[in-house]
């Protein structure tokens, strides 16, 4: 975290510009293409002094921003079909793991800045996200029902060592007796297994770590800044053995390049403890499609053209399918391929049974709570 930088206020008049350079360290785009909603665009152009090829020899290091998110609500509400929630809370927008893959990318856009390198570099947080929290769900007439955390970017990405803000909203949800459920790819998860374990004898939270390979090397470049895969089945033993219902995600899984490990990965989680499964196909919503492009061509370019042309396979022609029902499996032959092979796996390891319900009896609205400590003082 040493290149973390904080800032006042969001610059969001235009993404930042950048040229298309070979890999950086430690970031997963390759480059800062504009967002979708981009009215003018650039490009490098070289004086003829050859600095362009210069900057693309060696490309200048980029550091993380930060800056605060002056949100005035914190629950996400969604109708979804698909979805098996209704509502979520992301105390981050962007995420430092630079996953290549990312789903949520394109929704950098919203705030006029890239999907690429923006999207892991200049990170906005929620500071009063626990406060916010706390506020809606003592509204009159609230209704608990599991809330989801990490269902955009990372919960537990690299600067919550820092900000602590999912730790916070943990005691928020922790003191109501709220459920709640966690989506990871971070080992940092552990670091809150004092709250998860009191939270997990009451039935108020499950976990779900990501495991999208246990290739040291795909991990490295694909994932460059989310925990190892040997850290994130460490997490899985832990978290199984502290008594928090944990499960494995096996995703995203892409076609021509991790998806031959989808049985390994299950076979290790079920080793570590988890005792649930599920996996997710590739999707490439926007400006997601490009960027995958690129990142395939730098690291892969034997396999670029194979990897495209299976995905497309599963997406009846194109390299995306948003349709409700479809997003997350595909279609076609290879998509039923590899859902076969997940039921037959994932039967065989004892992860093909749903998680037990969490208690949404339990929950106590933090005016209540509020009104009994003030009760006990009289």
């Amino acid at each position: 975290m040493d290149d973390l930088a904080l800032v006042d206020r969001p610059d969001t008049a235009a993404a930042t510009p950048t040229l298309t350079a070979g890999p950086r360290k430690g970031r997963g785009a390759i480059g800062n293409p504009a967002c979708r909603y981009d009215r003018i665009r650039s490009e490098p152009v070289d004086d003829g002094w050859g600095t362009l090829e210069d900057e693309l020899a060696e490309p200048p290091p980029l550091a993380t921003t930060l800056t605060r998110d002056a949100t005035r609500s914190i629950i996400a509400w969604n109708d979804s079909p698909d979805i098996g929630f209704d509502r979520a809370v992301n105390p981050y927008r962007g995420c430092e793991h630079g996953c290549v893959y990312c789903y949520a990318r394109p929704s950098h856009a919203y705030l006029g800045l890239s999907p690429g390198l923006d999207f892991e570099t200049r990170l906005l947080f929620k500071p009063e996200a626990a406060t916010l929290l706390a506020k809606e769900i003592g509204k009159p007439g609230y209704v608990p029902r599991p809330i989801a955390l990490g269902s955009n970017t990372d919960p537990y990405q690299p600067v919550e060592r820092q900000l602590r803000l999912t730790r916070a909203i943990l005691e928020v949800l922790a003191e109501a007796a709220h459920p709640c459920t966690i989506v990871t790819k971070s080992a940092l998860v552990l670091r809150d297994l004092d709250l998860l374990t009191g939270m997990a004898s009451r039935r108020l939270v499950r976990v779900c770590i990501s495991v999208t390979t246990l290739d040291r090397r795909l991990a490295r470049v694909m994932e460059p800044r989310a925990a190892t895969p040997a850290r994130r089945l460490q997490a899985i033993e832990a978290l199984s053995r502290a008594g928090v219902p944990t499960a494995v995600l096996a995703a995203p899984m892409i076609p021509g390049l991790n998806d031959a490990e989808m049985e390994r990965i299950l076979a290790a989680a079920a080793r570590a403890g988890a005792t649930a499964a599920g996996y997710v196909l590739l999707r490439l919503p926007h400006e997601l499609r490009a960027l995958f492009t690129e990142w395939l061509e730098a690291h892969y370019p034997e396999r670029a053209a194979h990897v495209l042309s299976l995905v497309r396979q599963t997406r009846g022609g194109a390299l995306n399918d948003p349709r409700f029902g479809s997003r997350f499996r595909g279609v076609g032959v290879y998509a039923d391929m590899l859902a076969r092979r997940f039921a037959v796996a994932a039967r065989r390891l004892g992860l093909d049974e749903p998680m037990a319900g969490l208690d949404c009896s339990r929950f106590a609205p933090p005016r209540r709570r509020e009104e009994e400590r003030q009760l006990a003082l009289l």
